[in-house]
């Protein structure tokens, strides 16, 4: 096995040095059945567990200038060329877009013999919900003939790596469906396998499973082979910081922060608990010598938890807080074989704060020479800068992106812990958070089109994709749209969006069955998620309705839908549809009105009883535009103040902020935060799943950091004023600030401001694109802005 150390440096470089080549791919490989062949090893179950190695060693004269390849596998793989990692994936996808990477190895190649080597697993039935499987297999197709040296087929040698076993659960009852942990026995393990002059005499021909078939051929069934639109995966190194607890040995005070090699004495049990001294996600290292059978378990954790009746329910104190707490949950265990150079690297990433090292040795000691972890997520890059009198501003911005990017790899997660999954009603505020920030909308626009792909006969989207567990949360089609809505104002791509005009008319025929003759909802199906709320008349997430099946939250939530259908039909759709869902919303106005309006309370309740009202129900009215005009600053500033509405959770609180803003309460942004300073008191380094931090499941949500949206365009005031960002408002809410400043990417550039107050005036200064107009709006009144500098004083 190749000592991980060593491998972590070219992990590195790697990531540098890779571009994603799909304008190099050559014609052929998207319309022709491939050439190279799926295979597997031979005698071996094809659903079933297992890690596997398949190499193959040729011949080169020259070094070549470039030597393309595309790859893929199912489940997973890591591409290595003479012995240097190059390649992690697939990206994952479906059956129907599966897709392959493509990477120029020439930078790896040299003259003489060169050896390509892969590890491949399948987690089988405990493999992560969010990952398809038909069967194991790895395929590698060369770009043109001179690549097709390397084209899998029965040339290839191969082996199963039969160290490895799944180590299933997280020692409590939860919802987790992110993969199992390993067990490997380092006795049994392949050593060396990725280097030229192992012999691999022994191992067996690989067994031809099918040619590779491109989505679209005449023969394509099985993997349908697309190009993956996205880049590798960014892989940085990272030391653990400090350990928090030693149990039966004394650890030096440079351990673990920097590689500081620590002797276990045999028959010896102890334990340490390491801190990264905030959450990530990352491949774990240990590089071991000696202590042959000792046993080494990994115990990741996000959070420590209090034993509660010698239960693991979920109970959380301080983040920051250790002693006297249990640290459980996924495991890798490791069983060593007593040699030098010995080295185990998880297959996939964990997520963890902490980690709990537990040893056991036998009659030899063991040394652990290092163990490190590396750092893995979509390479977004952070383009937005905020500055402020205030550094709560910094610390928020900073936790939330932290938050975004560990919900963020091949697709957009809800929790990287636990599940994974790329929810639309979660990605929705994810794309928004990508586009202020870094202004890379690739990760979008992937979430957008497998969602696309997930759209049922019926007309609805699952929930969730990719998910080989099909779930239906009716409300997140409708946030679909919403998404897709977003995409058409903040990116430059009508193209994109009009390719989904048709899925949207599904999603809306759909619901439009379940609308009676007023045009309100009546008992839609499948699950309907709005909120973590746990209040009367609200079931699992699902709002209030009245014994007719009715719902205000369910129906402004539709109406809201038509409209922005019908702003995308008449600029880049069909005008009729335009003219259909104008008259939809209009229709739900009516009813809406009649149903839910309380003139007594001045708010709408919950269903036409009026026996509940929350913040998310007339949220959606002043979003959705039931309220609008002179009434709309007082309406606004009762759904700010009354503490007898139902509220919404860290996730719902970005509908409510929004619909506070457009009533024109904006200024009082800075005093909405509590919940993300409660996180900060309680020691999270990301934000939680729920407000209730005691029993919260997940220390990781992305749909919580909504303040890295809205401190770029609520308090800095950056906003698209026409479709593709071509037009910008700029309207601050600074509150009590006298100053502030910053910028965000745009389609066409950056977009920069600058706000000081000076004794009775304001000096601002607004830089916009070059041909990019806009509007600056100050305390009602407007002024217009030309692209290029900007400068006033008010």
């Amino acid at each position: 096995m190749m000592r991980f150390s060593t491998a972590l440096a070219v992990m590195l470089c790697f990531v540098v040095s890779k571009t994603v080549l799909s304008q190099s791919i050559d014609p052929a490989i998207l319309n022709k059945q491939w050439k190279a062949q799926w295979v597997s090893v031979p005698n071996e179950p094809a659903k079933d567990y297992g890690v596997y190695h398949f190499r193959k060693s040729f011949e080169l004269t020259d070094k070549p200038a470039n030597f393309i390849i595309h790859v893929s596998a199912d489940n997973r793989y890591k591409l290595y060329v003479n012995e240097r990692l190059v390649s992690l994936g697939p990206a994952r996808g479906d059956l129907y877009y599966w897709n392959f990477e493509t990477i120029d190895i020439a930078p790896y190649l040299s003259a003489g013999k060169n050896t390509v080597a892969a590890l491949v697993w399948n987690e089988g039935d405990v493999r992560p919900e969010a990952q398809i499987s038909e069967r194991t297999a790895f395929i590698l197709q060369g770009n043109t003939e001179k690549e097709e040296i390397l084209n899998t087929n029965n040339t290839w040698k191969c082996a199963r790596d039969k160290a490895y076993r799944p180590l299933t659960g997280v020692g409590y009852s939860t919802y987790y469906v992110a993969g199992p942990g390993e067990m490997v026995d380092l006795h049994q393990t392949i050593k060396g396998w990725q280097a030229g002059n192992f012999d691999d005499s022994a191992w067996a021909n690989a067994l031809k499973i099918d040619r590779g078939n491109p989505k679209g051929i005449t023969n394509a069934f099985g993997w349908m082979l697309v190009p993956s639109s996205l880049p590798q995966m960014e892989l940085t190194a990272q030391r653990f910081t400090a350990a928090r607890m030693a149990k039966g040995i004394d650890i030096p005070s440079t351990f673990p922060a920097s590689r500081t090699p620590i002797t276990i004495p045999a028959n010896t049990t102890a334990s340490l608990l390491l801190d990264q001294s905030f959450l990530t996600n990352a491949y774990v290292t240990l590089n071991l010598s000696g202590g042959d059978k000792a046993g080494v378990s990994l115990t990741y954790t996000e959070s420590p938890m209090v034993n509660v009746g010698n239960t693991y329910q979920i109970v959380k104190p301080n983040r920051n807080e250790v002693n006297g707490y249990k640290f459980v949950g996924r495991k890798d265990s490791i069983t060593a074989d007593g040699t030098t150079n010995q080295s185990f690297t998880t297959l996939a990433f964990r997520t963890f704060r902490y980690v709990l090292v537990n040893i056991t040795t036998k009659e030899q000691p063991l040394v652990i020479e290092d163990i490190y972890n590396t750092f893995t997520g979509y390479p977004f890059k952070l383009n937005a800068k905020l500055k402020g009198t205030n550094p709560e501003l910094q610390q928020i911005l900073d936790i939330g992106w932290r938050t975004a990017r560990s919900c963020a790899t091949e697709t957009y997660m809800d929790c990287p812990y636990y599940e994974q999954l790329q929810y639309i009603g979660d990605g929705r505020i994810q794309a928004l958070i990508s586009y202020y920030n870094s202004g890379d909308d690739r990760l979008a626009r992937n979430a957008l089109n497998q969602m696309d792909h997930s759209r049922l006969a019926e007309g609805i989207t699952l929930s969730r994709h990719p998910s080989y567990s099909p779930q239906i949360i009716s409300t997140f089609s409708l946030w679909y749209i919403s998404m897709l809505h977003d995409y058409w104002m903040y990116r430059n791509d009508a193209g994109f969006v009009k390719d989904k005009m048709d899925g949207i008319r599904q999603v809306l025929a759909f619901f439009s069955k379940y609308q009676q003759a007023d045009g309100s909802l009546k008992n839609p199906p499948y699950w309907k998620f709005v909120d973590w709320v746990d209040k009367k008349g609200w079931d699992f997430g699902q709002p209030p309705k009245d014994t007719n099946g009715n719902s205000a939250i369910l129906d402004m939530q539709l109406m809201w839908t038509y409209q922005q259908a019908a702003e995308m039909e008449a600029k880049i759709g069909v005008p009729m549809y335009a003219q259909m869902y104008r008259a939809k919303a209009a229709q739900l106005k009516l009813a809406i009105q009649k149903k839910y309006w309380d003139g007594s309370k001045q708010l709408y309740a919950d269903t036409r009883d009026k026996t509940t009202y929350s913040q998310h129900a007339n949220s959606l009215a002043i979003l959705s535009g039931m309220v609008s005009g002179p009434n709309l600053a007082a309406f606004s500033k009762k759904l700010e103040t009354d503490s007898s509405l139902v509220k919404c959770t860290i996730y719902f609180k970005y509908y409510l902020h929004q619909a506070l803003v457009k009533g024109g309460r904006g200024n009082h942004y800075m005093n909405w935060l509590d919940v993300w300073r409660n996180n900060i008191k309680m020691g999270l380094t990301t934000w939680a799943e729920i407000s209730d931090l005691e029993h919260n499941r997940s220390d990781c949500h992305a749909w919580g950091a909504s303040p890295n949206i809205e401190f770029f365009r609520t308090v800095l005031g950056i906003d698209s004023y026409a479709p593709g960002f071509a037009k910008i408002k700029v309207e601050p809410h600074l509150g009590a600030m006298e100053s502030a400043s910053g910028e965000i990417p745009h389609p066409n550039g950056t977009v920069a401001v600058n706000y000081a107050r000076q004794g009775n005036k304001w000096i601002i200064a607004i830089s916009l694109p070059a041909k990019t107009t806009g509007v600056f709006i100050w305390r009602g009144k407007s002024y217009p802005l030309k692209g290029g500098k900007n400068g006033l004083s008010i």
